[in-house]
C-alpha cells in the first residue's frame, strides 16, 4: 500500500469513529456502498475521484482531510511490503518512506541500486541538505566534480542543490537511506 492509500485509509476511519459512525451509516451518507468503505478503511480498495468526492460531501469534511498524513505518534513503514515509488529494473529501485508532506522538513527514502547501475537526481532546491547510511555494499557518490566512497557503517552529508549521482560500481547490490532535509 503506498502512502497516499495509508493516508485515506487511516483518516477515513479515524474520521468515522470520531463521529460515532457505522459503516452503514457513512453508506447512507455517501453513497458509497459499505464494502467500498470496508475495503477502503482496509487500504486494499483503490477509490476513483467520484467516490473520494461523495465521501467528502457525505462526511461534510475537505478533501485534504483525507488524503493529510494521519496524526500519530508512531508509525512504522515495512518497506518490503510496499510498492516501490521508482523502479527501473536492472538499475534501481526508490521507495518513499517518509514524504516532505508529512512535515514539511524531512523526507526518506530507501534505494537498493543493482550492480552497476546509475541512479541520477537534479537538485532539490535551495536550502536542501541530503544525509544518506549505506545499509548493504558501497555507494559511489557524484557531487559536482568530487566523487565519495560511502560503506557500510559511515554516514555522508552533502548540500543537494545540484545534480548528483548514486553510482554502484561493484559486483553486488548497495541499498541505503537517504533523507532530505531543508533549512
Amino acid at each position: 500500500m503506498d502512502y497516499l492509500s495509508h493516508n485515506i485509509a487511516a483518516n477515513l476511519n479515524r474520521i468515522r469513529k470520531s463521529k460515532g459512525m457505522s459503516l452503514d451509516v457513512v453508506a447512507e451518507q455517501t453513497g458509497v456502498s459499505k464494502s467500498m468503505l470496508a475495503q477502503i478503511e482496509k487500504g486494499t480498495g483503490n477509490p476513483s475521484i467520484g467516490t473520494l468526492g461523495k465521501i467528502i460531501s457525505g462526511l461534510r469534511i475537505e478533501f485534504d482531510d483525507l488524503i493529510r498524513t494521519p496524526p500519530m505518534d508512531s508509525f512504522l513503514v515495512e518497506v518490503t511490503k510496499t510498492e516501490p515509488t521508482k523502479d527501473v529494473p536492472g538499475q534501481y529501485k526508490v521507495w518513499t518512506c517518509f514524504p516532505i508532506e508529512d512535515n514539511h522538513v524531512v523526507e526518506i527514502y530507501r534505494i537498493d541500486i543493482e550492480p552497476h547501475g546509475v541512479y541520477v537526481s537534479g537538485s532539490h532546491g535551495e536550502k536542501t541538505r541530503e544525509y544518506i547510511s549505506v545499509r548493504e555494499g558501497e555507494l559511489l557518490m557524484e557531487v559536482g566534480d568530487s566523487s565519495y566512497r560511502i560503506s557500510t557503517e559511515e554516514v555522508f552529508r552533502f548540500e543537494s542543490d545540484r545534480e548528483h549521482r548514486y553510482v554502484n560500481d561493484t559486483e553486488q547490490p548497495v541499498s541505503f537511506m537517504t533523507f532530505f532535509v531543508a533549512y
